[in-house]
């Protein structure tokens, strides 16, 4: 059997937009209270490859929006520990908004989660996603606090 190679543009696309639904599902879950899987098959039934006007977007990779998910959900509690010690003092994740909140959830996962990914394209992605949905300032925060999260998550790794 031959499997066709995709163009490397067209699965840089695939993956953004496997991002772009991992932050949706994790925001539309802390929103409606309703667990991983029934917002991952909503998502991929529904919405997935949809864009933040609900334009769609690059049809985007299932396997890695799943995985950001799910690692995201495995891990909730070392994420949320590990944004929280980078921000402010007396800061809570409740404070933050919630797609602010989903970004820095999804992005620490797939740090956490995908270590065969360089965590300086991580990063990339997830803060263009910042700009897609905030002004400069809230994606110069979402930078911020991923640079040093990343940091403390990968101090081998080199930005």
């Amino acid at each position: 059997m031959v499997t066709q190679k995709l163009p490397f543009d067209v699965i840089k696309a695939r993956r953004a937009g496997a991002r772009l639904a991992a932050v949706q599902a994790l925001y539309q879950m802390e929103q409606s209270g309703q667990g991983a899987k029934a917002t991952i098959r909503d998502l991929m039934d529904d919405r997935l490859g949809l864009g933040p006007d609900e334009i769609p977007v690059e049809e985007a990779d299932p396997d890695l929006f799943k995985a950001i998910v799910m690692a995201t959900v495995t891990h909730q509690d070392t994420i949320d520990a590990a944004i929280l010690t980078r921000l402010s003092k007396g800061w809570k994740l409740s404070r933050l908004d919630s797609t602010t909140r989903a970004i820095l959830r999804a992005a620490t996962g797939e740090l956490i989660g995908h270590t065969h990914v360089s965590s300086a394209i991580i990063l990339d992605e997830y803060v263009s996603l910042a700009h897609d949905f905030f002004d400069q300032t809230e994606a110069n925060f979402v930078n911020a606090v991923l640079d040093k999260v990343s940091a403390d998550l990968r101090p081998k790794e080199r930005r």
